[in-house]
């Protein structure tokens, strides 16, 4: 099953709401990582900055009036034995004090967050200290889902001699960053279910606008048509590629009447070349026996023959039927370039059909209805022309056969008359079909050709259509459907014009 494919609408409106949720997604998405960013920031500045507070604070105290002891390492658990508790209460952490060595010397209780303090430092953080150039070294870890960050520098005295190792555990609390971050979330959702509805909105304008133009130039295509007088597209307010669109539709109208008019002059002259060439041909067939008669007379002409009588009798019965031959040719001729009346009689169709089979001799001939009375308008003249032509060629088509059988049947459908003439003859053969309703086509070796030509024309000056189904040597049927109430506009003379 083949999938049809959106229209240039549909897709334009898909499009623009598509680029509105990635731009959405995509802002969203930078936004969250832009804030876990500097939620990262915040928590190393955070560290760096209580780290320089409490180092800032150890230098007071070794260098305070209160400090009475040497400013050295073993001398630091007994210097901060009671400021230790204090700078961790005054910065709200836990302080750790390691020897250059990296063994304890202090540490406080004290802080939000208690953890299991090192007897001693590790070569890793000791070698990351004392070889990095701002002697620093943090190590960041991950317990229990929470993340935490410890920070390793020296703690100098005031010839900036390092004498003992300071470490700050710190723990990252997100808890009110993240409750931000979801705040921050729900507004910019709301923000873009806004947006988006406006796009919505805009997007179904904005493609009807544009394609508004479109729609008109393909309506104008689809109803452009060579056998008819086209309509100019006339559109104001246009982008420019609009008005090129346009400008070429209006260019080739032009040139679609000037070849239809020329195609049509073309086709009238060749039409009747034909008609012509078939008419003199036809005459020339009579004209030929006619003559030789007349000669053959003239030349064994004798007043004295005792069977003069007899013999005139028989040249005058052979004149006469060439010429009765040559009135028919220029009836059926007349026929078929005849206007058909314009009558437009309501009429019973069962009623003239009956009327037009009284003229067949045939017993082979069945007529069946649907019902006994079909009114519609039609002329009745061309209706009889209609059922003899189809029933004639119905006969024509009849093998020598012990079965042979005609069906003409008449019924209603939708407001229409259908008209069905079928038999078992020898039915038409596959090349033939597509030229059987061409004047002057005909499969015998008598007549024109011209009878389901004319009824092609007198059936479509009414609006109706014919059509035909066939197998060989098993048949064929012919259907005629014209409507029951119909104001034909044409006749023959504008077909054949």
């Amino acid at each position: 099953m083949k999938i049809k494919k959106p229209s240039l609408r549909t897709r334009i409106f898909l499009s623009m709401i598509l680029l509105v949720l990635l731009a959405s997604v995509l802002i969203t998405g930078i936004a969250i990582y832009q804030y876990k960013e500097e939620t990262k920031d915040y928590h190393t500045e955070r560290l760096e900055r209580k780290e320089l507070n409490t180092k800032t604070h150890i230098k007071r105290v070794l260098n305070g009036r209160q400090n009475t002891w040497e400013v050295k390492t073993e001398n630091i658990p007994i210097i901060f034995k009671e400021e230790i508790y204090n700078i961790a209460d005054i910065h709200k952490l836990q302080i750790i004090l390691y020897d250059l060595d990296g063994g304890l010397l202090i540490a406080s209780s004290a802080g939000l967050q208690k953890s299991a303090v090192e007897k001693c430092l590790s070569a890793e953080v000791l070698n990351s200290i004392s070889n990095t150039p701002d002697h620093r070294y943090v190590d960041k870890h991950i317990e229990n889902g929470q993340t935490f960050q410890s920070s390793f520098t020296y703690v100098t005295d005031n010839k900036s001699k390092p004498i003992a190792i300071l470490n700050i555990p710190y723990l990252e609390n997100d808890d009110f960053l993240a409750k931000e971050l979801d705040e921050f979330l729900s507004r910019i959702i709301y923000a873009y279910l806004f947006v988006l509805l406006m796009a919505v909105g805009i997007a179904f304008l904005l493609s009807k606008y544009i394609t508004k133009s479109l729609k008109k130039i393909s309506d104008k295509i689809n109803t452009t048509r060579l056998e008819k007088q086209n309509k100019r597209i006339e559109i104001s307010d246009t982008s420019e590629e609009i008005s090129t669109l346009v400008n070429s539709y209006n260019s080739m109208i032009d040139e679609l009447e000037e070849s239809a008019v020329q195609l049509a002059k073309s086709e009238r002259e060749q039409a009747w070349r034909e008609m012509a060439k078939q008419v003199a041909h036809e005459i020339k067939n009579p004209l030929t026996p006619m003559r030789l008669t007349v000669q053959s007379f003239q030349r064994k002409f004798n007043p004295e023959d005792e069977n003069i009588h007899s013999k005139l009798d028989e040249y005058s019965k052979t004149l006469i039927q060439q010429i009765d031959t040559m009135s028919s040719i220029a009836s059926a001729f007349s026929n078929f370039a005849k206007m058909p009346a314009q009558q437009n009689e309501t009429l019973n169709v069962v009623e003239i059909v009956k009327l037009a089979l009284d003229i067949f001799n045939e017993h082979y001939i069945y007529f069946t209805t649907e019902k006994e009375e079909i009114i519609a308008i039609f002329d009745r003249t061309q209706l009889i022309r209609v059922i003899t032509n189809l029933v004639k060629n119905a006969i024509q088509a009849m093998p020598i056969k012990d079965d042979p059988k005609i069906n003409v049947h008449v019924a209603t459908n939708n407001n229409n008359v259908i008209l069905t003439v079928s038999d078992n003859g020898s039915g038409v053969l596959e090349e033939n079909k597509k030229k059987l309703f061409e004047p002057k086509f005909t499969t015998k070796t008598s007549g024109m050709g011209l009878g389901l030509a004319m009824v092609k024309n007198i059936v479509e000056t009414y609006n109706g259509t014919i059509s035909f189904e066939s197998e060989q040597d098993r048949g064929a049927v012919f259907k005629v459907i014209f409507p029951q109430k119909t104001e034909h506009s044409k006749n023959f003379r504008n077909n054949l014009s």
